[in-house]
């Protein structure tokens, strides 16, 4: 083995691997998305957030460098930390049973959910707002591609929350590639603008779909959960006029 975990097969499914899997899937998610608000069809009008057109074709190309940078610099960062994150647990042995990867990756999502609403509702603070945050928030009707749109320290910041779950449980690399897919999911319908009645995710118990991100990029206050509104009801910070609009959707 070599020195440091770098040279062993481990570091190329968890490292590269994990890369590779979270570029394609938000790739592969965001790019219809990002066609379909360009596009603006006629037919889902009716299930478009925002009454002013979303986005604008100038935040492609500026959401695909901030994007492209940010990974080179995760890949960067999670190559120097590989001899810690190596010892966490994530292994490659036998595949796991679906009925296990399913409750821990529901699990992560609400996790990683809940961390990150405390973290984003930090990012709020007049400091933080205008150093980093505030990039994120350049765009207030967003596209999918705006989904990474975002400086590095809050990029890297939201993909150690992601891992805080994986990491503490020692998962199979599958069930880590599983979550990833469904990250990047989150990521890019949390910003496509639409509210369609039948995506995936509206099957997570208290999910809204888009609705609940699009709002806070709208208000820019309130609705500090990644994707779910369960911690802002709880902890009362959904946006004003949130619960009006969901009120009018059902």
């Amino acid at each position: 083995m070599a020195w440091g975990g770098w040279g062993e097969p481990l570091f190329l499914w968890f490292a590269l691997g994990g890369t590779l899997v979270s570029m394609l899937s938000f790739t592969l998610f965001a790019a219809p998305m990002t066609w379909i608000a360009w596009k603006d069809p006629p037919a889902l009008r009716r299930w478009r957030i925002q009454a002013a057109r979303a986005g604008g074709k100038p935040v492609v190309w500026p959401s695909i460098r901030h994007w492209t940078v940010n990974n080179a610099l995760q890949l960067g960062l999670t190559v120097a930390a590989w001899p810690m994150l190596r010892l966490a647990g994530v292994h490659l042995g036998p595949l796991p049973a679906w009925w296990v990867v399913v409750p821990q990756v529901v699990f992560f999502v609400y996790l990683d959910d809940f961390l990150y609403y405390w973290v984003h509702r930090g990012m709020h603070r007049p400091w933080l707002y205008r150093r980093v945050h505030g990039l994120h928030h350049r765009v207030p009707a967003p596209w999918a591609v705006t989904g990474h749109s975002m400086h590095p320290v809050e990029y890297l910041t939201t993909t150690a929350l992601m891992l805080v779950g994986p990491l503490a449980l020692g998962v199979h690399v599958a069930t880590l590639y599983v979550w990833i897919v469904v990250r990047q999911w989150e990521a890019a319908e949390g910003h496509c603008g639409y509210d369609l009645p039948w995506t995936p995710s509206k099957l997570l118990p208290g999910s809204d779909g888009a609705a609940h991100h699009d709002f806070h990029h709208s208000k820019r206050t309130g609705n500090y959960g990644g994707f779910l509104p369960v911690w802002d009801r709880v902890f009362g910070t959904l946006s004003k006029g949130y619960e009006d609009y969901r009120k009018g959707r059902r």
